[in-house]
């Protein structure tokens, strides 16, 4: 008998039948077919798939709701009101399992079932129903830049493509790794190898989420959402990210003026500033001192982030920007995918400015971005 077979007879037969359903749910949810609406198809599979009564599902792109199963009652109500009112609970006395369907943080519909699902197996559910919708949407777009015959608009589409269909065996994966820590009896070995699975499997949704944001910065019609913050406060949410790759050295923080603020996308800016201090930290040497500034000059404020570690030769100045491409110097020995500096330099043009690098024999590196300030900041 092999090992797996071991450690499922060791669970409640309850869990194993319902994480049976699970796997079974994860399979048939790769096959939907990405030429029709996926709502009707979904939940179908979910009524089929597991031991409950009814499940409804509310597409908040197209306002439908779809039904399968047996209900006392229309559920279109109800399922729409949990996407109005991003209403999550179980309502163990009724039955009934309500879900927000989010992509990230955006919610794009609604999942209502009744019958007995575990609190966990509920929430995999609405996030592979959520990613199923967002491949559809992914897909659909994919159409409709192929008659636009523009090849830039179609690669762009395409890498949008692709990182979308990476997310659901992604989930299926950190939903099989997270059923097997549940699990009682694991030797010191197999916790390894299960960690193991979770933290590659978190890598590889960090890469899919880089290449999702550099389709849509990529795309003719990216929204800024330009607000007033501090310079300060745009390094501190940068280094938070960083954190456990900031453990082994000593960063240095220089803002001045120390109220400088500028209108920005926080969000876009941030993943610019926090791809300048994860470049530092993978290149830069342990135990070095990684320094994060801001400041202004000739009409633009000017983030920049240095480290100590390998030079970059000139002649790659402009090309380490360039999508995919990684300097012949580090490339074998250290790991990267060639996608975050081009996400920098592109958040940087969408406001106006731009980014560059530079690097000394001494091995100090900077990498800096500009923004021109705007006629209404808010400088004190």
């Amino acid at each position: 008998m092999d090992t797996v077979t071991l450690l499922f007879e060791k669970t409640d037969h309850k869990h194993v039948a319902m994480d049976a359903a699970l796997h079974a749910f994860i399979r048939s949810v790769s096959y939907v077919d990405m030429h029709l609406e996926p709502g009707p198809q979904l939940v179908g599979l979910v009524q089929a798939s597991f031991p409950v009564e009814g499940a409804a599902i509310f597409d908040a792109d197209v306002k439908r709701t779809y039904q399968a199963g047996e209900w006392n009652y229309d559920p279109e109500h109800f399922v729409r009101n949990v996407y109005t009112f991003e209403t999550v609970s179980d309502d163990v006395e009724h039955g009934l399992a309500r879900r927000v369907l989010r992509v990230g943080t955006f919610p794009v519909g609604a999942l209502l079932m009744r019958g007995a699902v575990r609190e966990a197996t509920a929430d995999s559910i609405a996030t592979l129903c959520a990613l199923t919708f967002d491949r559809y949407h992914s897909y659909a777009n994919v159409g409709r830049t192929e008659t636009e015959r523009r090849t830039e608009q179609l690669r762009t589409t395409v890498l949008n493509s692709l990182a979308h269909a990476y997310k659901t065996p992604l989930t299926a994966i950190q939903v099989a790794s997270d059923g097997l820590t549940e699990m009682d009896g694991l030797s010191s070995g197999q916790c390894d190898l299960v960690d193991l699975i979770r933290e590659q499997a978190s890598l590889l949704n960090g890469l899919t989420t880089r290449l999702l944001k550099t389709a849509r910065l990529e795309a003719q019609d990216v929204l800024l959402r330009p607000e007033q913050v501090s310079a300060s406060q745009i390094i501190d949410d940068a280094l938070a990210f960083c954190r456990e790759q900031l453990s082994s050295f000593t960063v240095r923080i220089n803002v001045a003026p120390e109220e400088l603020s500028l209108e920005c996308d926080r969000e876009l800016l941030t993943s610019l500033l926090t791809q300048y201090v994860d470049n530092a930290a993978k290149y830069g040497d342990v135990g070095t001192v990684i320094s994060v500034a801001a400041y202004e000059k000739e009409q633009s404020i000017v983030f920049s982030v240095q480290n100590t570690g390998p030079v970059i030769a000139v002649a790659d100045y402009e090309r380490i920007f360039d999508l995919y491409f990684r300097c012949v110097e580090t490339a074998n020995s250290t790991s990267g995918t060639g996608i975050g500096l081009s996400i920098a330099r592109r958040v940087a043009q969408l406001h106006g400015g731009d980014a560059w690098a530079t690097s000394d024999p001494d091995g100090s590196t900077t990498f800096l971005a500009s923004l021109p300030i705007t006629d209404n900041r808010t400088n004190q």
